[in-house]
């Protein structure tokens, strides 16, 4: 694949980013946005202290929201582009429409669900102020060694896959995959933050929406990017009566 293609291919995945981080804009609006409400007003009604508001909540569920999610889309869509420009043909004999949903797919798994498993997204009101650094440190070291044992169980795949063929090597790769994560899982710590009187309900709802966002953000993503790299590299041919040319009989 030469420069070009891979130009071309790293434009229209910052573009299908920002088209999939339209559509997770409108879930998180809909979705996410009355869950953080509400867990404001938790925090507000048994709080005994009253912090001056830098920005208001107006702007932040607004301008802000969109500024985070679309600029998340965007950089994650170039970074998606260039994982596909280079696993193009390297992970199978699958077309670059499949490629695309694979790779989103893989992308969701290891960038987002497989940490989220073990350190879940909290709304306001849980979490202790004095560990946020440690628990933002712990939830980037998981989501990397998630993202560089995927990278590792893959190449494991494709080296197994001419000895024992290519189901076992996917069962074997996936299988150890889940081995070391279980073994992740269970040496890191565990952080428990959430206060004995919060609304469990209102907990699961947050969590879940957390997870649709990014679900319907890395799906758009496949969907999007899957086919403008279809017609960027398997452009459909022109016929004659597309190009305006009249076929003259012998």
């Amino acid at each position: 694949m030469n420069s070009a293609t891979v130009r071309n291919l790293l434009v229209r995945g910052m573009l299908a980013g920002l088209g999939a981080g339209l559509l997770a804009l409108v879930a998180a609006y809909f979705f996410g946005e009355p869950n953080v409400d509400s867990a404001i007003s938790f925090e507000e009604a048994h709080s005994h202290e009253h912090e001056m508001e830098i920005v208001s909540r107006s702007l932040q569920s607004t301008a802000g929201l969109a500024t985070g999610v679309l600029v998340y889309g965007v950089a994650f869509g170039g970074i998606a582009a260039l994982a596909f420009s280079f696993a193009l043909g390297r992970v199978g004999r699958f077309s670059p429409r499949a490629t695309a949903l694979l790779l989103s797919g893989c992308a969701l798994l290891a960038v987002y669900v497989v940490p989220f498993l073990k350190y879940p997204a909290n709304p306001p009101s849980v979490g202790n102020a004095d560990t946020i650094g440690k628990r933002t440190t712990l939830y980037f070291l998981m989501m990397v060694l998630s993202v560089l044992l995927a990278i590792a169980a893959t190449i494991l795949g494709k080296r197994l896959a001419p000895r024992i063929g290519t189901w076992y090597a996917t069962v074997g790769a996936v299988a150890a995959f889940a081995v070391v994560i279980g073994l992740a899982y269970a040496f890191l710590p565990v952080i428990n933050e959430v206060p004995k009187d919060f609304p469990a309900t209102l907990l699961w709802r947050f969590r879940l929406s957390a997870l649709a966002i990014q679900t319907v953000l890395w799906g758009g993503f496949g969907l999007v990017f899957g086919e403008l790299a279809e017609r960027l590299l398997n452009p459909k041919p022109v016929t004659a009566a597309a190009s305006g040319r009249v076929a003259v009989p012998s």
